[in-house]
């Protein structure tokens, strides 16, 4: 049987475990009734959701209702970075759901990864002139997690990336996984000025859905990280690190994020059934 790069990782200390954890919960969610017919309005609200918890991983503060007029142009952002900022969540979620097969749908030629990672970037950070380039110089965020590669390092790790995601994915290997790679990748490189959390978070749900983790596109992944901020920036540094005790943390935390957000999009498909996204005030 011919090797494969993330062979290695399946055997780590409680991440098959916690890859099946993740798997019962999304097979669980798949079959919900909201699903059959109204999964694009599902989508589209887990979308909303997945902007505004990333929103708080990255500092925002604003109101998931506030968020989700902005996506149906109901409402004008905040002025200055922080409204930038959720527009930006917004439009990256909005750029994966366009590339995003119908459930059940063959899937279409994928997109190479640089090129994905490019336009998610271009749509979080909107129209400057460093939009979807990769960087020349040190990146602007994500300062936690350390002094980022140099512009020569980052070409070649990025292009072993592409070529991991381009790669058929053998039947033993969880597609969870390769996710939680990319993500994890991407949160190290940091390959863009601004925006690579938005970056990273989107590819990972593109991700999901695509290989069949979540072939619906409803689950919610950062409502688990929005909970425990500083866990999450912790588990990316220690998943930076490449040792054996970080590389397994970080993948035990993606997939625990998958239960929770599948949690989430079990609570989005019956706010859909019942045809009421936002709580009734009362």
């Amino acid at each position: 049987m011919p090797s494969h790069p993330l062979d290695t990782l399946v055997t780590l200390p409680g991440v098959e475990q916690a890859v099946g954890r993740a798997r019962e919960a999304c097979e669980e969610l798949r079959w919900h009734r909201a699903l059959r017919r109204q999964w694009p309005v599902a989508r589209t609200e887990a979308g909303v959701r997945c902007a505004h918890a990333g929103g708080v991983v990255d500092g925002l503060r604003l109101p998931l209702a506030l968020v989700r007029d902005l996506a149906r142009g109901a409402a004008e952002p905040p002025s200055g970075p922080e409204g930038e900022a959720a527009v930006g969540g917004l439009r990256a979620q909005a750029e994966v759901e366009r590339r995003l097969p119908a459930p059940g749908a063959r899937r279409a030629a994928a997109m190479p990864l640089g090129q994905l990672l490019a336009r998610l970037d271009a749509a979080a950070v909107g129209d400057t002139p460093e939009a979807g380039r990769p960087r020349t110089a040190a990146p602007q965020d994500l300062r936690g997690l350390g002094e980022a590669v140099g512009p020569d390092e980052l070409g070649v790790r990025l292009g072993m990336l592409a070529e991991l995601v381009a790669a058929p994915l053998p039947a033993r290997i969880p597609a969870l996984l390769r996710a939680a790679v990319v993500l994890g990748e991407v949160l190290t490189l940091r390959p863009f000025v601004r925006g690579n959390g938005v970056v990273g978070r989107a590819a990972f749900r593109y991700l999901l859905t695509v290989d069949g983790v979540d072939p619906v596109g409803v689950v919610v992944p950062e409502v688990a990280w929005a909970a425990v901020p500083t866990v999450h920036l912790a588990a990316a540094a220690g998943f930076a690190t490449g040792t054996e005790q970080g590389v397994a943390g970080w993948l035990v935390h993606c997939a625990e994020a998958v239960v929770a957000g599948a949690e989430e999009g079990t609570r989005v498909a019956d706010a859909v059934l019942a045809g009421r996204l936002a709580p009734v005030e009362g």
